[in-house]
């Protein structure tokens, strides 16, 4: 079989082999760290880790490298407003200087790191600031502007995207700027409406270079740590949908003009947006649901991870509570009849691996890989010990976190509290027993209401 993604390049599927045979080379567009992340942005690093483990799955080494941006970030796309990382140490009170830019980057990028923990997220191979790369940002701008690709404006370096023929590829061409709904250029010194900032000046807080003080662009910053660690051209290049107007488009431009028109990256994949109420989440307008917002309402971060993986990552999921509670009822129940099993583990079942592989190397294809854990698990012709290990075979990929599974001894303490709600519910005392589930939650033990009675579990 052969592994097919969905190249956003050229909009359709397409058979996967890496340029180097021995290896797999990628780079996963990381946080803008200067708030928390919340679980929109998240999807992303799920998909990401489905297909790191997916191509280790089918054999391949791997070579992730994430950033972290923790400069050069502005609020618009055109270039300007408020530094993303100011806005944060502003929020926080803090006096702007580098030294404490780092610092808030390095306490968000720890959350960060929690977060993909939590989510059963593999770390990729390198996790790297982008405060750390500006030699290298400077380095990089040198060449384009040897070769002709910039020019200076009174506010910064900026790339001529007319320089470029191709400009746009990866969102279908270019645009036609004198088309109603065209992106207006908020800075009337650059020559074309898209150019974008390669360097922005600023005196009273930056980086020394050879154009003057300030910071990176945003966009230049991916380029050269990418090129940097995984080389000019390397295979798969991930982020959300939201970066590939831009974001991606401006990294193709730069990074192709700088290497003489190399090919920059085999494959784009993007996932989709996570909404809530018709809206994506974004940090930039406060609307947005941070991991712990889950644990607030006893629901397992892996059920959230769970839910993804129910519908392909280049669908537009809706997030609403009770569909991420459902998700979870039936997360547990998997997990139940999993621990029903027994501690024997057998050989995998080739006949469901094959068609686990079959729907993974379609581009990802979890929403039919998933039935698969129940239809094992009802297969009355495979032995107890074959359905364990055949699911822990799939769990290599769908990371829920079977392995580590284990029959939990419910606190005494616990169980008498749900026996008092039972008698409050009985009583339609309904206050006392949203606070006895409140008590549990708290002590880290869900209580599910089901046809048979209460059951307990834990968070």
């Amino acid at each position: 079989m052969s592994l097919k993604f969905y190249n956003t390049l050229i909009r359709e599927k397409e058979i996967f082999s890496p340029i180097d045979s021995n290896e797999v080379r990628m780079y996963s567009c990381g946080p803008t760290v200067y708030n928390y992340t919340h679980i929109g942005n998240l999807r992303s690093y799920v998909f990401a880790d489905i297909l790191r483990r997916t191509l280790k799955y089918n054999g391949f080494k791997i070579k992730q490298v994430m950033n972290i941006t923790d400069i050069g970030h502005l609020s618009s796309d055109a270039d300007s407003g408020e530094d993303k990382m100011t806005k944060g140490l502003l929020r926080e009170g803090k006096e702007l200087t580098l030294k404490n830019m780092r610092e808030l980057a390095e306490f968000y990028t720890e959350s960060f790191k929690e977060d993909l923990k939590t989510l059963n997220i593999e770390m990729p191979n390198g996790l790297y600031f982008a405060s750390d790369y500006v030699k290298e940002d400077i380095e990089l701008i040198k060449k384009l502007e040897a070769k002709g690709f910039t020019y200076k404006t009174s506010d910064g370096i900026y790339f001529n995207i007319l320089k470029m023929p191709d400009y746009g590829a990866l969102w279908g061409g270019k645009r036609n700027w004198n088309k109603e709904g065209a992106r207006v250029a908020e800075n009337s010194e650059k020559k074309n409406p898209e150019d974008f900032a390669l360097w922005k000046f600023n005196e009273k807080i930056g980086f020394e270079s050879p154009f003057g003080k300030g910071f990176p662009g945003w966009h230049i910053e991916c380029s050269a740590m990418s090129m940097n660690f995984l080389g000019e051209q390397f295979d798969i290049h991930t982020g959300g949908i939201d970066l590939i107007p831009i974001h991606h488009t401006n990294e193709i431009a730069q990074s192709e003009c700088a290497s003489d028109k190399k090919p920059f990256v085999k494959f784009w994949m993007h996932s989709e947006f996570v909404d809530t109420g018709g809206e994506k989440m974004a940090k930039s307008t406060g609307n947005f649901l941070q991991i712990k917002s889950l644990k607030g309402k006893n629901i397992s971060p892996i059920a959230y991870r769970f839910w993804l993986l129910m519908a392909n990552y280049r669908t537009k999921v809706n997030f609403n509570w009770e569909v991420l509670e459902g998700a979870e009822i039936a997360l547990k129940r998997l997990y139940k009849l999993y621990l029903g099993l027994g501690d024997k583990v057998g050989k995998v079942n080739l006949v469901y691996q094959n068609k686990f592989r079959e729907f993974l190397e379609d581009d990802l294809d979890t929403p039919r890989a998933l039935p698969l854990l129940w239809d094992i698990i009802k297969n009355e012709s495979i032995s107890p010990a074959d359905k364990k290990a055949t699911i822990l075979d799939f769990d290599k990929v769908l990371g829920l976190g079977f392995e580590n599974l284990k029959e939990e001894t419910i606190p005494e303490e616990i169980t008498k509290l749900v026996e008092k709600r039972e008698e409050a519910r009985k009583k339609h005392d309904w206050a006392e027993s949203d606070r006895i589930r409140g008590v549990t939650g708290e002590a880290g033990y869900s209580i599910d209401d089901t046809s048979s009675g209460p059951e307990i579990n834990k968070i």
